[in-house]
């Protein structure tokens, strides 16, 4: 089958050495979902591809592709990068982490739809040094439906309530409203604030996130559960998430 030229839209990440002289990086496209990109002569001192190609650079590139396997970079055309992402190692670890999890939600090719612009958006607003590690809670809980689980936030499971004061069940799979607290022997008991922040995160658009100005301790409930939630329903053990837990020196990420 013959290489199509297209132009997509999208963000390099995850860039390493190809035989001699060649890269492979990945690219979270609008369009095409993500996959690899083969950037032929590369690593020689004089290409003109391997600057637009750095990790964190978004834009319009030229490639040859089949839409399976390797894809070929041609050209570019406007290109800028995530300069602080770049240079911040703590911000560079939550990026690398947010990239990887939606890698592993998706098939290579397998459009994105508006997680796209989901996970770009939260690349953004870490480059501009907003709260890290509550976009980072945010994505996690928004992405967690592309794996095949579909934790219920908006609703109470019993009786559909979306207003007042919930617990979490794991076994139920999602919120439960005070009402029927004795229904669910297995709810988390979570406090209210934290329930509240959980259900805002889960539920806003990012592009709704103001100014954040929230306690370490309510940040540190948020992310035991969001912890819990993952090992519950899911088996991920990702490097990335090993290495942001080693950046960060905490030890209230919890792995299962």
């Amino acid at each position: 089958m013959s290489k199509e030229l297209i132009e997509v839209s999208g963000l390099v990440f995850k860039q390493k050495k190809y035989k001699d002289f060649d890269v492979l990086s990945k690219i979270m496209t609008a369009e095409n979902g993500i996959f690899t990109l083969l950037i032929k002569g590369g690593l020689k001192p004089k290409s003109r591809l391997l600057p637009a190609t750095i990790n964190f650079s978004y834009g319009n590139y030229l490639i040859n592709t089949n839409y399976c396997g390797l894809s070929v970079l041609r050209n570019y055309k406007v290109v800028h990068q995530l300069e602080h992402i770049y240079f911040d190692f703590k911000g560079n670890a939550y990026a690398n982490y947010l990239l990887d999890l939606v890698d592993h939600a998706y098939a290579d090719y397998q459009p994105l739809g508006k997680n796209y612009y989901l996970v770009f958006n939260a690349l953004v607003k870490i480059n501009e040094g907003i709260d890290n590690e509550i976009i980072c809670d945010m994505v996690e809980l928004k992405l967690i439906s592309d794996f095949g689980t579909m934790p219920e936030f908006r609703h109470c499971v019993f009786c559909d309530a979306s207003q007042g004061i919930f617990d979490f069940s794991l076994q139920l799979g999602g919120i439960v409203c005070k009402n029927h607290f004795g229904s669910a022997n297995t709810r988390m008991c979570l406090d209210a604030k934290t329930m509240g922040l959980i259900r805002t995160l889960a539920l806003i658009d990012i592009q709704q996130l103001g100014q954040i100005n929230i306690s370490d301790n309510l940040k540190q409930q948020s992310r035991k559960f969001i912890d819990i939630l993952y090992g519950q329903y899911l088996d991920l053990h990702l490097k990335t998430k090993k290495y942001l837990k080693e950046v960060l020196g905490v030890d209230y990420i919890y792995f299962f």
